[in-house]
């Protein structure tokens, strides 16, 4: 016996040691996929937003070729309508430069200046520069806004070899060209910049040729981009502390030769942001990448450095933590082998305990065969409800409510089993010897009572779990209009979240006073609380150990009620907040976001429920989510929460 204690005590520190490899391994391994996946949303969001950008650039164009003679009024109309400060913040201006003939030169310059469509005075200081004999010029026109690129008004762009080579090739190949990394001359902070522009041609004239499209060419329209401003408006802010981010320009995409990384290819440096602590130390170790992303017939290079802190940390605790579990574990186990000693079997009243622990093993095999059946339902619900689109959410309900199960069924089974062994036990010493001491008999008596109570409170707990997951089940898969208690409705939702809660370290605070009696749709607004609850989990409480939602409810007027949602979480920014409700718009987008959790929930509040619905946030302020919900809906609004 103590050679099996020993035997086990090895085993068992084998066994640890290689759980503590896994899991240190699952740690790298998922410290990788974080990495890669925020590589990859940051380059995907950048292609994206400039893709956006050179749209803008196309409309423009397509403004032109409706109607070529365009002046400066209806520019200015047309600019201001995009908003650019609010919708496109990444713009500095938005030009058209005009291919002007030498020998046009002078009246041009007159035109300019007699230009009161916008001034009333004109422009009488319109000055084209640098001087420069090159036929032809091409010169900034129309800038806006005018204000802050007043240095750009009347630029001759044929006088910069940057700008020349950039235009000269747009306009052979009629595509849009971003120009290399320049300092802008309306930009007094020096920081890096580029121009995208798109060639403007005459409709008559064919363009097939780079001779016709060189005759043809009117001019371009040009957009000016701040790379500092744009890359702001891409990466959140706080991913930059544990993520570096560096773009070089890596020239023009047939060079054969490219430039090397210096500070004249430098587009942008996280590290040298404004308000920004770049990381320090050295990257991890496999925390390095690169992509390249064509802008305007040129490469961009991006290289990102992974450093460690909470979003890339290796955390040591949960391998000590197994170390020392295992090794206590092994120890026990091993003590309790060696020191293992036969019981002395009982004389009197083997019959009667023998009788009682066959009707309790019968009650526990039909408690099992019970619980089987409801596992076996609830399964049968969760496939259903994954195939129908109206009960899509009970899906998170269902692995809930089967993982909170999971306990008082293990309890109850593993009593059975120990019931079981007990029974055989008996009966093989009984046979053996012949009779049991009533000292021996009453211990086991008091062992199949402590194991009946254990069954009983498993199984009662396991009852209350399904009771509470079928009235919300009920209630949104049919989706029918009745009367219910609100505070009722508000318990049996988070009793089913009760299991990712926990999971998630979140602490839960209810506020709803009871006789706040509903007529009106259960089931959906079951499906609102279950969305906010979701994404305060996703959104709200991602990377952080810890949390708090809290839910309280006040009766307003003789017939509605105000419910408010709250979180202390990572709260929103301003630019979010504007399109919260906004259809497919997240930001966990590859990261289990669809984008459209809020607005299904202001469809339902909305539509359904004829409420109102409030969000209020700020970063690091956390979220409120406040409805006012009338206390009896009106006949007409549609059962339909789940299409909405």
């Amino acid at each position: 016996m103590r050679s099996r204690g020993y035997l086990a005590f090895i085993v068992g520190i084998c066994v640890t040691a290689a759980t503590c490899g896994f899991v240190a391994m699952t740690q790298r391994q998922q410290v990788q996929a974080n990495f890669q996946r925020d590589v990859d949303k940051v380059a995907h969001d950048t292609e994206v937003r400039l893709q956006t950008y050179f749209d803008v650039l196309l409309a423009i164009k397509g403004m032109y070729a409706l109607e070529q003679d365009i002046d400066r009024l209806r520019f200015h109309r047309f600019v201001a309508e995009l908003k650019l400060d609010r919708r496109y913040p990444g713009f500095q201006a938005i030009q058209f430069v005009r291919a002007v003939p030498q020998a046009r030169l002078a009246p041009f310059v007159a035109a300019v200046k007699g230009d009161t469509s916008i001034e009333a005075g004109g422009y009488p200081g319109f000055l084209v520069h640098p001087a420069n004999l090159r036929d032809p010029h091409f010169i900034i026109e129309y800038t806006e806004p005018l204000k802050g690129n007043e240095n750009a008004f009347g630029l001759d762009l044929s006088a910069l070899p940057p700008h020349l080579k950039a235009l000269e090739l747009g306009r052979d190949t009629g595509e849009i060209v971003a120009t290399e990394r320049i300092t802008l001359v309306q930009d007094a902070t020096g920081e890096p910049g580029f121009v995208a522009r798109a060639p403007v041609y005459r409709g008559g004239p064919p363009q097939r040729t780079v001779e016709q499209r060189r005759d043809a060419l009117v001019g371009f329209v040009a957009i000016v981009f701040r790379v500092g401003t744009l890359m702001r408006e891409v990466i959140d802010a706080p991913l930059l502390e544990h993520l570096h981010v560096r773009i070089d320009d890596d020239g023009y995409f047939d060079a054969k030769a490219a430039p090397a990384s210096s500070a004249d290819t430098l587009l942008y440096n996280s590290a040298g942001t404004s308000g920004m602590r770049p990381p320090r130390g050295e990257p991890l170790d496999g925390l390095v990448s690169q992509k390249a992303l064509m802008v305007g017939q040129r490469r961009w290079l991006m290289r990102f450095e992974g450093y460690g802190g909470g979003r890339y940390g290796r955390s040591p605790l949960p391998v000590l933590l197994i170390g020392v579990a295992g090794f206590i574990i092994s120890a026990l186990i091993a003590a309790l082998l060696v020191s293992t000693r036969r019981v002395v079997d009982a004389k009197h009243g083997l019959e009667y305990s023998l009788a009682e622990l066959e009707r309790q093993k019968a009650n526990v095999e039909q408690a099992r065969s019970d619980l089987a059946v409801v596992v076996e339902t609830l399964k049968q619900a969760q496939t259903n409800l994954l195939t129908s689109e109206k009960m899509a959410s009970l899906g998170a309900l269902v692995a809930g409510v089967a993982h909170e199960l999971n306990t008082p069924i293990g309890n109850s089974l593993l009593t059975a089993s120990a019931l079981s062994d007990m029974v055989r036990d008996f009966e093989r010493r009984l046979a053996a010897e012949g009779g049991l001491k009533r000292s021996v008999l009453e211990a086991h008596l008091h062992d199949a009572r402590k194991a009946c109570d254990i069954m009983n409170s498993s199984l009662t707990r396991a009852a209350d779990l399904i009771t509470s997951f079928k009235q919300v089940a009920v209630d949104q898969a049919s989706g029918q209009r009745r009367r219910f208690q609100l505070d009722e409705v508000v318990h049996d939702t988070l009793a089913t979240y009760a299991a990712q809660l926990r999971r998630n370290g979140c602490e839960v605070r209810v506020d709803v006073p009871p006789g706040l009696e509903f007529d009106s749709y259960p089931g959906s607004l079951s499906q609102v609380l279950s969305n906010l609850i979701g994404n305060a989990l996703l959104h709200g409480f991602d990377g952080r150990g810890h949390g708090a939602i809290a839910v309280e409810a006040r009766r307003e007027g003789a017939d509605t009620v105000k419910l408010t949602f709250s979180d202390n979480g990572a709260g929103m920014t301003a630019g979010t907040l504007h399109k919260v409700f906004d259809p497919f718009f997240t930001t966990k987008l590859g990261q289990g976001g669809s984008g459209l959790g809020m607005n299904i929930v202001y469809n339902i509040v909305t539509g359904v429920l004829r409420g109102t619905i409030r969000v209020d946030s700020s970063p690091g302020a956390g979220t409120t989510v406040t409805l006012v919900l009338p206390m009896r809906a009106p006949q007409e609004a549609p059962p339909e929460s789940q299409e909405a």
